[in-house]
């Protein structure tokens, strides 16, 4: 894991990093990454995340449950560029009921680009809320960011 995603990562985080390289397709009119894209990168750790350190999203799909994006929130310090070779890193922020936040940082070489906090609510397949099961909720619980004091 490249410094700069070190020094963003919270002390008892669970984190997965994975490596991108920037396609031209994901660049826009000024030869920068479009910001829409950094969305598709989080994703991708994301699921690359459960699969990890829980189980993967086919498991949860096949229980019949989803996490639906309910918020997504990015800030851009400095952009990537194609060709760049970019480190994703995430973690679970924490877990409740029906929901749970998942933490990212983007980082280039060692300059710190996006850092990043999405939201997540548990839905069926008909999109309802659905409670996460009991024994998942205490298992990803042990994996989040403890309270703060």
């Amino acid at each position: 894991m490249p410094e700069a995603a070190r020094d963003a990562l919270p002390a008892r985080a669970v984190p997965v990093t994975i490596p991108h390289r920037v396609g031209f397709h994901e660049t826009d009119g000024m030869g920068i990454v479009h910001h829409a894209n950094y969305l598709r990168f989080c994703e991708n750790a994301r699921v690359l995340w459960l699969e990890t350190h829980d189980k993967p999203y086919t498991d949860w799909i096949a229980m019949g449950l989803h996490f639906a994006v309910t918020h997504a929130a990015l800030d851009y310090r400095r952009p990537a560029r194609f060709d760049d070779r970019l480190s994703v890193t995430c973690w679970l922020e924490w877990v409740r009921g029906a929901s749970l936040a998942m933490a990212y940082t983007i980082v280039c070489e060692d300059r710190l680009l996006v850092t990043g906090r999405t939201e997540h609510a548990s839905v069926d397949d008909t999109g309802r809320v659905r409670r996460i099961p009991k024994v998942d909720r205490e298992r990803l619980g042990r994996l989040a960011l403890p309270p703060e004091d």
